[in-house]
């Protein structure tokens, strides 16, 4: 069948067409996006602005005309940090279904991790052993780690590269701006980092999404011309020399870096923050980037849902 998955995440609305069957990958047949940003919409108290609602109102019933031109049967459509933790997010999605008439679930950050482990899992396969996945998004740095296709744990944090950016690094980027970050993200990380040690070192640690694959095509991995099969890593060693080097960077020598998109220049640095801290707290050498991440898993467990309601399990 051909499935929508329409993904409201905190940098970017992403409708992504797959055809997919039991027992074999989705097949990706077309993309639709655009940089709304709702991580930045978010006014003082937290609520996302009526621009905000107006950007993602608007993108949702494109989405849904590129979806109906595609020949979707069924359109699975989901928000994570910036809607989740939005005071007003509710009204936010009231008014979104109101114009549009497309209902958009709010994804918990424990689903999140889960969802994408379940993804991560199904790329590499058995052979990973404990396996252990970390995202990070535009709101939230999502951990997952367990021996199944289900998490033994998962959990979600508020350390997004576009929170980050906004909250931290929106003035100077002065030493102590930057120290008192790190100070920040690595105690966030460390008061939980106990779920994933205590059952050891993971045999497979994997990264997913946008701002690990920037950081890994900056440290030198492949473009993503080359394809989904060429393996790609982002070393902890390369990834520490570039801090410095991405701090003293103008938004121009940014934006000419492998891999980075404009829009996104801000957020590189605070995920190279993220991304080191998760591997020396961890104590990973490298993470090996997948290129199935959150809606690939929404994909897997919908294929898996229609497969037991038609095979009566």
């Amino acid at each position: 069948m051909r499935l929508g998955v329409l993904d409201i995440g905190s940098n970017t609305g992403h409708l992504l067409v797959v055809d997919a069957h039991d027992g074999a990958a989705p097949l990706p047949a077309y993309s639709y996006k655009e940089p709304l940003r709702l991580a930045e919409h978010l006014d003082e108290d937290g609520a996302i602005s009526d621009e905000g609602v107006d950007a993602l109102a608007q993108f949702t019933g494109q989405a849904q005309r590129v979806a109906e031109d595609k020949g979707c049967e069924e359109m699975l459509a989901f928000a994570t940090s910036a809607v989740r933790d939005a005071v007003n997010s509710h009204e936010l999605l009231d008014e979104v279904s109101t114009r549009t008439g497309q209902v958009i679930t709010v994804l918990p950050g424990e689903d999140e991790a889960r969802l994408t482990f379940l993804a991560v899992r199904r790329w590499f396969g058995w052979s990973s052993g404990r396996l252990a996945v970390f995202d990070i998004g535009g709101g939230s740095l999502e951990i997952a780690a367990g021996t199944a296709e289900a998490p033994d744990v998962a959990w979600s944090l508020p350390l997004g590269a576009a929170r980050l950016a906004r909250d931290h690094l929106s003035g100077d980027r002065d030493e102590d701006t930057i120290r008192a970050l790190r100070k920040k993200i690595r105690a966030e990380i460390a008061h939980d980092a106990g779920n994933l040690l205590r059952s050891g070192r993971p045999d497979h640690a994997v990264a997913t999404s946008k701002t690990f694959r920037s950081l890994a095509r900056i440290c030198g991995a492949a473009p993503a011309g080359e394809g989904m099969l060429v393996p790609r890593m982002l070393p902890l060693e390369e990834m520490n020399d570039w801090i410095p080097k991405l701090a003293a960077m103008s938004e121009k020598e940014l934006r000419d870096l492998p891999g980075v998109s404009p829009s996104r220049t801000h957020q590189i640095l605070p995920g190279a923050l993220v991304a080191v801290a998760v591997m020396e707290i961890f104590d990973l050498p490298e993470l090996e980037i997948c290129p199935w991440a959150l809606r690939e898993g929404v994909i897997l467990e919908r294929i898996d849902a229609i497969s037991r309601a038609t095979n009566g399990r």
